[in-house]
């Protein structure tokens, strides 16, 4: 399946020889390879664990649920789990027009968000962010006083949630706008491993500032999260831009996400 910063392979069509399931099953499931020592799903056939396959009964076809994959399951736990979302919060997203921030966009409008705020850097990365349903993009700019001030305006009101792939200068901006009782949740330092937090905001307004991983989840919780981003992404609530490419390309699509050329989400085919 798909990693953070990796092309997406889609999950096998079936399921073939024995397990607990029926043969011809339609599943999704994911491997260790990117983040430990394990098998990875570039190939044909594949040998999963019982416990690792989700069957998959959601309207949505191969390709759209591997561009969704695991940075989906991430932007679903971060709101549902981590932050712990409200219907009727406000919630901003940085780096919208990535994976993770196109499903979180997703997501929180489908729980029932008043808004959606997404921070993006570039015009191809708004335009993504706004097919995936933000109410307001907020271009990035390197000043934090003013990116803080340009989210002030685009918010209608104190920011509840603040879905976090990049860190850096983003988040330290994004916290200075969140209102009482608001979360920031961590899931990357693409733009930054640092960021810097006032002591007195964070206690004045008793914000926090929380980290999540997919290596933390129970087979459980991921398996409840894939099924419920399918569905959503069955019902046309959430999706992820990408393209459908042969798996013959695998080491282009390898060097254009290592470039940071790989937008939309390239989905290798086997």
């Amino acid at each position: 399946m798909s990693y953070f910063g990796r092309p997406a392979t889609p999950y096998i069509p079936g399921v073939q020889g024995v397990g607990v399931l029926p043969a011809g099953q339609r599943v999704w499931f994911a491997t260790s390879a990117g983040m430990a020592a394990g098998d990875g799903s570039l190939a044909q056939v594949c040998s999963v664990a019982d416990d690792d396959l989700v069957p998959v009964e959601a309207g949505i076809d191969d390709t759209a649920l591997a561009a969704l994959g695991l940075s989906a399951v991430a932007a679903w736990m971060c709101l549902t789990w981590r932050a712990g979302f409200r219907p009727g919060e406000r919630v901003v997203v940085l780096g919208g027009g990535g994976a993770v921030g196109q499903s979180a966009i997703g997501a929180a409008q489908a729980l029932g968000a008043s808004q959606v705020v997404a921070v993006c850097r570039s015009d191809a990365a708004a335009a993504r962010a706004r097919a995936a349903g933000a109410t307001v993009v907020v271009p990035y700019v390197d000043d934090v006083a003013a990116l803080a001030g340009a989210l002030r305006e685009a918010a209608t009101g104190p920011v509840d949630v603040v879905i976090d792939p990049v860190f850096g200068a983003a988040a330290t901006a994004a916290v200075r706008v969140l209102g009482e009782g608001g979360r920031l949740v961590n899931l990357g330092g693409s733009a930054g491993d640092a960021a810097t937090f006032s002591s007195a905001a964070l206690r004045a307004r008793s914000l926090s500032v929380l980290g999540y991983t997919n290596n933390a989840l129970s087979v459980a919780q991921r398996a409840e999260a894939i099924t419920a981003v399918a569905a959503l992404a069955g019902n046309g609530k959430l999706r992820v831009a990408h393209t459908a490419q042969p798996l013959e390309t695998v080491a282009d699509a390898w060097l254009a996400t290592k470039a940071g050329q790989a937008a939309p989400r390239p989905v290798l085919v086997p």
